[in-house]
Order: C-alpha cells, then sequence, then structure tokens
C-alpha cells in the first residue's frame, strides 16, 4: 500500500507510475475524498475542543448544548468513516510501483530474457508427455469424481516422487542456504489475505471457507507466502534479527478464475498444488541484494537436477501485484519444445508491510520491513519437467542422483 501524503504531493508521479503498471486507478476522487475527509477531521477536532470547555465549567445550562455538541461530532464520525471506507478501498486497489530497472510493457511481450543455463538436451526418440508417461500413476478420473476438474490423485512412485521433491528441496534451503522451516496454516483470514494482496483485488481467484454470521471470513491460502509473510503482522522487530528468511513445504489452493481454457490437461495448472515456498523480512535498502539472492538458491536446485532453465526479468505490465522488480525462472518443457514457468521471485518493497504493519526498530526510529517471496520449487511443474527430460525410450523415468536417497536409491520409475 501507499503513503497517501506522498500521494497528495506527487499526483502527477502516481498517475505516471499507475499507467506503468497498466491499471486503472481513479486518483482524482482519492485527492478529493481525502480533502473532505480532512475538513471533517478539522470540523470534528473544533467541536470537540468546545465540548471540552464546556465540561470545565461544569454549569448545568451547558447540558443541552454539550448533548447537541455529542450529536454533531457522531455525525461528523460517521461522515468520516464512510469517506475513510472510499479512501481504502482506492488504496488498497494501487498495485505496487516498478523499479527504474523493470522493462516498461503491457504484457509479458516486453519481458526480457537475462540468462539461459545449459543446451538442451536432444532426445533420439519420440518424446512423451508427462500424462503418457504416468498413466499408471496419475488417476484424474478419480480426482474428478472426488472433487471436480483440475484435481489429481498420485499414486504409487508418483505419490513418492512429490514427496521426495519436497523433502529435497527444503533440505538445500535450510542446510545450505540457512532458511528456518516453517509449518504453517493453511487456513488464514481476511487481515492476513489484505496483507499480502490477495484482497481484495483477486478476491475471485481465493478459496473461501464457510463460516457463521458472525465468524470472521476464513480462506485457504493460495501460497505460503501469505501466511510466512505475515509472521511479524501487526508487529515491530529488532534491526539485529534482520534478515529473517523462511520456507514452507505447502498446498496451495487457487480458483485459477482468469485462467480459462489453459493447460486443462495434466498438472500444468491444478487447483490444488504442492509448492515450497521461500520468504525474507529485511531492511528495504536490502531488497536487491536478497532478491538475487533468493534467485540464486530457487535457481540451485535445477542446477543441482541438471534441469535447462532460463531466466526472464518481467515487465512492469506482467509483474504481480506487490511486486516492484519480480524474476520468473522458466524451465524446459520437451513435450511442448518450450521454456514454462517454474518460479517467481519479487521483491515487493515496504508495500506488502504498510499492509501488514511490519515494522523494524533501529534505536529509537523504526520503518517498515522490505519483503520478498519466491518458488523454491513450484513443486508440480518441477514433476512434469523432471519426468519429461528424464525419460528413455521404453517410457521410464531416470532418477537424477541428487533425488536417489529421497526415492528409497530407486534408480527408474
Amino acid at each position: 500500500m501507499h503513503n497517501l501524503k506522498e500521494i497528495r504531493k506527487n499526483t502527477g508521479l502516481f498517475e505516471k507510475k499507475i499507467k506503468e503498471r497498466n491499471s486503472t486507478v481513479d486518483l482524482k476522487s482519492l485527492i478529493k475524498h481525502d480533502k473532505e475527509n480532512r475538513e471533517l477531521i478539522q470540523k470534528k477536532e473544533k467541536l470537540e475542543q468546545e465540548k471540552k470547555l464546556l465540561s470545565k465549567k461544569k454549569d448545568p445550562k451547558n447540558f443541552d448544548k454539550s448533548k447537541t455538541l455529542t450529536n454533531q461530532i457522531e455525525k461528523l464520525e460517521n461522515s468520516q468513516k464512510e469517506i475513510q471506507d472510499k479512501i481504502n478501498a482506492i488504496l488498497s486497489s494501487i498495485p505496487n510501483f516498478a523499479l527504474d530497472d523493470v522493462p516498461i510493457g503491457k504484457d509479458e511481450k516486453s519481458n526480457k530474457i537475462i540468462k539461459k543455463s545449459t543446451e538442451i538436451k536432444k532426445f533420439d526418440f519420440k518424446v512423451k508427455s508427462h500424462i503418457e508417461l504416468s498413466k499408471n500413476y496419475m488417476d484424474f478420473e478419480t480426482a474428478t469424481k472426488l472433487s471436480g476438474s483440475r484435481f489429481v490423485v498420485l499414486k504409487d512412485k508418483l505419490a513418492l516422487l512429490e514427496r521426495a521433491l519436497i523433502n529435497f528441496m527444503i533440505d538445500i534451503h535450510t542446510k545450505k542456504f540457512g532458511y528456518v522451516e516453517i509449518s504453517p496454516p493453511l487456513i488464514v483470514n481476511e487481515k492476513i489475505m489484505f496483507g499480502t494482496g490477495q484482497l481484495p483485488k483477486f478476491e475471485k481467484d481465493q478459496y473461501e471457507i464457510f463460516s457463521g454470521k458472525d465468524e470472521e471470513r476464513k480462506f485457504l491460502i493460495p501460497t505460503a507466502e501469505v501466511p510466512l509473510s505475515n509472521l511479524f503482522n501487526n508487529s515491530t522487530i529488532d534491526q539485529k534479527k534482520l534478515p529473517l528468511r523462511f520456507v514452507a513445504g505447502t498446498p496451495c489452493f487457487r480458483r485459477e478464475a482468469g485462467s480459462y481454457g489453459k493447460d486443462t490437461k495434466g498438472i500444468m495448472r491444478q487447483h490444488q498444488f504442492y509448492k515450497v515456498e521461500l520468504v525474507s523480512l529485511v531492511e528495504p535498502s536490502k531488497c536487491e541484494a536478497e532478491l538475487n539472492r533468493m534467485l540464486n538458491c530457487a535457481e540451485e536446485i535445477l542446477k543441482m537436477l541438471e534441469l535447462p532453465y532460463q531466466i526472464v526479468l518481467l515487465s512492469s505490465g506482467d509483474m504481480g501485484f506487490s511486486a516492484e522488480k519480480t524474476f520468473d525462472i522458466e524451465t524446459w518443457i520437451p513435450s511442448e519444445n518450450k521454456f514454462r514457468e517454474i518460479s517467481s521471485c519479487s521483491s515487493c518493497g515496504m508495500f506488502q508491510a504498510r499492509r501488514m504493519k511490519t515494522k523494524f526498530k533501529s534505536g529509537n526510529s523504526s520503518d517498515f520491513v522490505g519483503t520478498l517471496n519466491g518458488s523454491g520449487l513450484a513443486t508440480g511443474r518441477l514433476m512434469i519437467a523432471l519426468m519429461e527430460y528424464y525419460q528413455n525410450s521404453d517410457g521410464s523415468i531416470t532418477i537424477p542422483a541428487p533425488l536417489k536417497k529421497y526415492m528409497d536409491n530407486i534408480e527408474k520409475i
């Protein structure tokens, strides 16, 4: 979320930055409501001061006048609340701004490839898709019967492979890179979803849990970024404890409301999927260095598994709502003959921290932290890449060396 005082002072700059994010926000209404709100506050404070002076006199003749002032103050408070709600609605719809080195563009066409890892292996036989390779281990029919479309039942060796990949990735991130493993709740409340920017803008993508009339709204997490980033919601952290780095391997739940017709076959885009998520809380000045570090951590998984990949710097119009800079890691999918996203690593600056009210304290001063998040990696997509890249002519799949100890030392599936 952005600072209203800054918008008031630099409205032209904000209009430019919002346009760069391929977004539309009614800043004129925001400025108008802000002016009305400040006028109401001044009127209310003046009446409160008048009422305070009457109270000090303790004259019974002033009772009716004091009651009239109370009613006027109450009306002003109600009017102010209505206007404040309008201000908050507009403020919460403004995306984070792109950093200066982010390419400006409307969509993925303006993204920039900044790195390619290795040459891609050539097959001397017809490549099969992950669906063809997993006929005995992936059951979409039963999953549809249980839950509907875009769910899957994994069996036997593929269920083991999914678990092996999660354990392998968490071990690398904790033991090699010093992330602290967290097992977070999979259900969070509305305030927590708002904190990382999932609400209100992306409400249609979320799975909300039915609750009673007087209960607060609850949601299944769309990513572990939500609970991990919010671990210090409405808190102040001692500067000496920064940076804080967390990792979690969790199921994620998304309606995929805007993806009608995309990736309907296989497990590329599911309503429920596993992902290993990385989150960092740092001093804002260290966000860029931390983003590069996080990218290297995610990249290391693909290096160790010897899977080809490329790194893409996203344009201003292709980044997520809360991001100020995002790198996507894309890995090679042989059956599609192209790279597909397997990780997004983003710096959000202080944008999420303002929404979460997460600060750090240094001496007598405090400020909002910088937050970063990244997939380290998306498990289902990693399974696809691994199955297809390590397939053999007989339809078997070779287990890469680093995974064997997590797979009961089997050589192939």
